[in-house]
């Protein structure tokens, strides 16, 4: 006899099963743990949809949605909204389809002019998708030395000239001094900044799996931070910001290699460094630590929209407001900042 997938709305008391089949899961990401469901409610007022596929009573694939609507940027079903890796997660065939389905007459009811996934790897090929952004992923060693060789010599050089400028890292006990140097490096870039409440409620919310490493000079002057998240046993250093002498002191080289070093002392195989737009300063950035773009495959279902939409810093419609948030007072972007930026996603 044939069993039958079930697919149903999450409830809270399915939190421990979805989180365990989560870590097991080979499609599965950090984003898919079900604390994010709580952080887009309670963060950034977004409505949830989070679906889950059950065959013979056992969870086979889960679907974690996010509905985002605004009047600047439109109205969207995303998996999901502040992830870079989204979409569904399971391996099993018959249930993905299913979760797809439930998921597109979620995004019909809603009236959303588009549903997004934010795969890692192709699922559907006829869709439209975006083609801005790549992610880069690289084993870690189990060696030090073997990691510091692995790093193509010019930009070794740099992380020495960090360790001989007597660079100091710092793991932090909260987002105080992260959110300082992040905040006036998004300012710099003319992107509003996220929430310091965000930022603490990561730190509460994941516990030992999101840590903030931080880079001074001897005498404490903060240079460079990072936010990472570690699961399974990946490392995703995921939010940054520095001083604007951080790069003559080479210490973003030196904070990316203490957190590889950390990261090697707590287990972890994979340095996932993330997403980055392709040809921007990131993206070269990563290449030149050794790092290969693997591109991301945003897929799209179009319902009240002719093309993909572009709300990124790329798009030359936003200069003109990017000139103008560069000139913002930084007590003034980190109060609007927030609210612009929930509606991005």
């Amino acid at each position: 006899m044939v069993s039958v997938v079930n697919v149903r709305p999450y409830a809270e008391r399915d939190a421990a099963r979805w989180n365990e089949f989560v870590f097991a899961c080979r499609s599965a990401t950090f984003f898919h743990r079900i604390e994010w469901r709580a952080i887009m409610e309670g963060v950034f007022h977004h409505r949830t949809h989070y679906l889950l596929a059950e065959r013979d009573g056992q969870i086979v694939a889960v679907l974690p949605l996010a509905e985002v609507k605004s009047r600047l940027f439109g109205h969207a079903l995303t998996s999901l909204p502040f992830a870079v890796y989204g979409g569904v997660a399971g391996d099993d065939p018959e249930a993905v389809a299913a979760l797809e389905a439930a998921a597109e007459a979620a995004a019909r009811k809603a009236g959303v002019q588009h549903l997004e996934y934010r795969n890692l790897t192709e699922r559907h090929a006829d869709w439209p998708r975006q083609e801005l952004y790549v992610t880069f992923r690289k084993e870690i060693l189990p060696d030090e030395e073997a990691n510091m060789l692995a790093i193509p010599r010019k930009q070794r050089a740099m992380v020495r000239k960090g360790i001989k400028n007597g660079l100091l890292s710092t793991v932090d006990s909260n987002a105080d001094r992260f959110f300082a140097l992040y905040s006036d490096n998004v300012l710099r870039h003319g992107t509003p900044a996220l929430s310091k409440k965000f930022f603490e409620t990561l730190l509460a919310v994941f516990g030992k799996d999101c840590e903030i490493l931080t880079v001074t000079t001897a005498d404490g002057r903060l240079l460079s931070s990072v936010l990472s998240f570690y699961f399974r046993e990946e490392i995703l250093p995921y939010y940054a910001g520095d001083d604007m002498a951080a790069r003559d002191l080479a210490a973003n080289d030196f904070k990316y290699w203490e957190l590889m070093r950390h990261a090697c002392a707590r287990g972890c195989r994979i340095f996932d460094y993330g997403r980055s737009k392709i040809g921007t300063g990131p993206y070269h950035f990563k290449k030149n630590w050794g790092f290969e773009p693997m591109p991301l495959s945003y897929e799209y279902r179009l319902f009240k929209r002719d093309a993909v939409p572009q709300n990124n810093p790329m798009n030359p419609k936003y200069r003109a407001f990017i000139a103008l948030w560069r000139k913002l007072p930084i007590g003034v972007a980190n109060r609007l900042g927030p609210v612009i930026v929930r509606n991005l996603g």
